[in-house]
């Protein structure tokens, strides 16, 4: 890693309702380096998935600066490549056709777009696909169509909003191993939420662990294991001790926040 990618300071962000305020950021302090793959988790409902949104130009945010490369970021760019749990692929579009849109998008010729489109279908495995729709592939093949696009118009950094939450054990295992495989090969600068903690410790440099809600960074670890990384390691003790530190600074927040519910009640 050199200079930071992805610049965090003093940001905030609240709801406002009808029945009130919702802190859902305060103070928000992050930096991602250029080509690190950083992790991000916490209990449910503590602002992961608002501060990738923010990170995305999706949400405005109230307070605080974020940055990229220096520049702030205020709306959604093709600097930054977005992918959700959600495919959100174009049903009536082949998966080529899905990544040619996006790059169609950043100003490519129909040729450079399908040339580009099939490269990137490659290297997520999907030769043979091109011209298969949406319904016709499986929940890793559409997340893997999602991929290709999102790394297709060569974006600086690439955000990722637990892209496979809805995916069985053995499918999810199999896409780890492909995005860290792309990662290492490619060397991408990643924002990555997930609950899961032993995806967040396998894939990462860095896990950053946050608090309940109101969010803040509560401590980030790294994760010192060598690559190119191999589910062999998931055993290690290495890696057990890693994932012991990162659930239970994830659990204390969970304890804290039946307490305080406990208190009310």
């Amino acid at each position: 890693m050199s200079a930071d990618k992805l610049v965090i300071s003093h940001l905030s962000k609240s709801f406002h309702t009808d029945r009130g305020t919702t802190v859902a950021l305060d103070g928000i302090e992050l930096t991602v380096g250029e080509n690190e793959f950083m992790a991000l988790v916490g209990t449910s409902g503590c602002g992961k998935s608002t501060l990738l949104s923010i990170a995305a130009g999706l949400e405005s945010h109230d307070g605080g600066r974020i940055t990229i490369d220096g520049e702030d970021i205020t709306e959604p760019g093709l600097d930054r490549g977005v992918v959700f749990q959600s495919y959100t692929l174009l049903p009536w579009l082949t998966a080529i056709q899905n990544v040619e849109f996006a790059l169609h998008a950043a100003g490519k010729s129909n040729r450079e777009a399908r040339d580009i489109a099939q490269t990137h279908l490659e290297l997520v495995g999907l030769q043979g696909f091109e011209n298969a729709f949406p319904a016709e592939l499986s929940g890793g093949m559409k997340q893997r169509v999602a991929i290709a696009r999102a790394l297709s118009y060569r974006p600086k950094m690439l955000l990722m909003d637990e892209p496979f939450g809805a995916l069985d054990a053995l499918t999810r295992h199999h896409m780890q191993e492909l995005l860290t495989g792309i990662w290492e090969k490619h060397r991408l600068t990643v924002l990555f939420i997930t609950h899961d903690v032993e995806e967040a410790v396998y894939l990462s440099d860095r896990v950053a662990v946050m608090t309940n809600r109101p969010g803040r960074i509560k401590t980030i670890v790294p994760i010192d294991l060598p690559r190119p990384r191999h589910y062999d390691m998931v055993a290690t003790p290495a890696f057990q001790e890693l994932h012991r530190t990162v659930l239970n600074a994830i659990r204390s927040e969970s304890l804290a926040a039946a307490s305080l519910q406990d208190a009310l009640t």
